[in-house]
């Protein structure tokens, strides 16, 4: 049996969102035992057995699906014809999916950061402020399951380890000055997110892409970045601008895609 509590501590390390699936019921014959256990990390990446052929693929079909939906759910499978196996018995199992709150890195504690990271409380994300200005949230009043990160400008490496870069990293980039904005996305670009957003209208969106392009050689631009952020709900004040963006991350979370910026980009 492979060392399963070894491998979730190694996925766990990396910020990479698992299913560990366990057999907690056999009846009759069956190719698996009680108790084993197989851990899905996606489609082609997965740890030990839970009996192979046609149902164990079925199984980890069912396991990325949970990651994606960060749900438990079960699955019994009576193994006839249907899975290719004359067994006869009848299995069940447990999908629980890991390591799948996403946590959001929010560069900006102004007003809009504020809001974001106080309607976020509540919802599944992790929150983590950060902000380069000094005492900047010594007169905030926040809730204490937002982590606050003072970070220093002069060192630019400590904006990047403040992140757990990974496939449950949110970025969002709304600092008080352009050219933090820039660098930032500049060095999140090439790390695993699952969402990086900038605040800013459509022509800083171009400016950037022309300078990550001409000046960064990063040939794909801003293609991976959504600028504008936030749902088009005509809101103008902090707080509504802080719901669309809210309403956006929530979106990503629960699998529908925001619209990036390859179509004007195109045009540039």
């Amino acid at each position: 049996m492979f060392d399963w509590i070894q491998v979730l501590n190694e996925y766990k390390q990396k910020y990479e969102p698992v299913a560990l699936v366990t057999v907690t019921k056999v009846l009759g014959s069956a190719p698996c035992a009680l108790g084993s256990r197989m851990i899905v990390a996606g489609e082609n990446e997965f740890h030990g057995t839970v009996g192979g052929g046609k149902m164990e693929f079925e199984v980890i079909d069912k396991a990325v699906e949970a990651i994606k939906k960060n749900c438990i759910s079960e699955a019994t499978f009576t193994l006839g014809p249907e899975f290719e196996q004359c067994c006869g018995g009848k299995v069940e199992l447990l999908i629980e999916p890991m390591n799948g709150l996403p946590e959001l890195f929010l560069f900006g504690a102004g007003h809009i950061g504020v809001e974001i990271a106080k309607i976020l409380v509540g919802t599944p994300f992790k929150i983590k402020l950060i902000d380069s200005r000094k005492d900047w949230f010594k007169d905030l009043e926040l809730d204490s399951d937002i982590q606050l990160s003072q970070v220093d400008i002069r060192d630019f490496k400590t904006f990047t380890d403040a992140v757990n870069w990974g496939s449950n990293c949110y970025v969002l980039v709304l600092t008080h000055d352009h050219t933090i904005d820039f660098e930032i996305i500049a060095t999140a670009i090439p790390k695993k997110t699952k969402y990086l957003g900038l605040i800013g209208s459509k022509t800083k969106c171009v400016r950037f892409n022309n300078m990550l392009i001409k000046e960064m050689s990063i040939p794909e631009g801003m293609s991976k970045v959504v600028c504008p952020i936030g749902l088009n709900t005509g809101g103008e004040t902090p707080k509504e601008i802080a719901i669309a963006v809210v309403g956006q991350l929530l979106q990503v979370h629960y699998g529908l895609e925001p619209k990036q910026n390859r179509n004007y980009l195109k045009q540039v």
